[in-house]
């Protein structure tokens, strides 16, 4: 596609130009002919290119119009390619899929995309409200975020992203990706990070809105230990007899920790 389009900066647009790391990132994601791709952001289709090839059906979620005429115009003709004009934060997924489709495989949809940064986090809780009909996400994001959403416990990264996406899905750092790789170079280096949504969690909450809400009040102020962060929530007892250290801080537990604490508190308010 032509480089003349403008960047714009409140869509985060940074475009991939280096041959060598699309070609990793495809070979990282390995689509097979039968299988439905959804590419969010496509930019200037240094990705659109090699999955179309590959794949017999491939969405594409792309908010700016300035792009939907180039990509229309380079791939309309090919019977693969849907391209969706829309907002990739408030886009219902569960509408890409057929009937037949859902028929032959419970989760048929593979993600993937080059994600704005300052969209990241809240796009990632969005996806998870459609976790069941996911077979796996690859995203390129800010290396600092794949350093948060694939974090361990007692790691300064961790936080309420770590929680969450390894609730919901196993998560694979992949690789990182400098800033020469992009036009415009953004400030800081990006990282492919692999999401596989578990299709049985390893730990189950009662209710995965208080689970959140919970794992949200515990980071509230993360030099606080759990019994200031959950005061109100869980008196230091209740805590103690869930197995943990009301003097913990948040960013020490573990996901079954947060599990534990919030199928408690769901219990006791019945």
């Amino acid at each position: 596609m032509s480089s003349s389009h403008k960047h714009k900066k409140r869509f985060g647009q940074n475009f991939l130009n280096n041959p060598r790391v699309i070609d990793q990132i495809v070979a990282a994601i390995a689509p097979k002919s039968h299988q439905h791709l959804v590419e969010i952001g496509p930019g200037e289709a240094a990705l659109t290119a090699p999955l179309l090839a590959s794949v017999e059906k491939l969405d594409i979620i792309e908010i700016d119009q300035d792009l939907i005429g180039p990509l229309t115009q380079k791939f309309g003709s090919m019977p693969a390619f849907q391209l969706h004009h829309t907002d990739a934060l408030t886009f219902d997924y569960a509408s890409l899929i057929d009937d037949t489709e859902q028929h032959r495989d419970p989760a048929p949809l593979r993600i993937v995309g080059n994600l704005p940064y300052n969209i990241s986090s809240p796009l990632l809780f969005h996806l998870l409200e459609f976790a069941d009909l996911i077979q796996d996400m690859h995203f390129m994001l800010q290396k600092e975020v794949v350093d948060r959403i694939t974090s361990e416990p007692g790691v300064k990264a961790y936080g309420r992203l770590s929680v969450m996406m390894q609730y919901a899905c196993a998560t694979e750092y992949l690789f990182t990706v400098g800033p020469e790789n992009f036009t415009p170079p953004p400030k800081v280096d990006s990282a492919i990070v692999r999401l596989i949504p578990y299709r049985q969690k390893p730990f189950q909450a009662d209710c995965e809105t208080t689970l959140s809400e919970l794992v949200k009040q515990a980071f509230s102020q993360k030099r606080k230990t759990l019994r200031n962060n959950l005061k109100g929530w869980l008196n230091a007892e209740e805590i103690e007899s869930c197995g943990i250290d009301p003097g913990e801080r948040a960013e020490r537990l573990e996901v079954a920790a947060f599990v534990r604490l919030a199928n408690f508190y769901h219990q006791k308010r019945g």
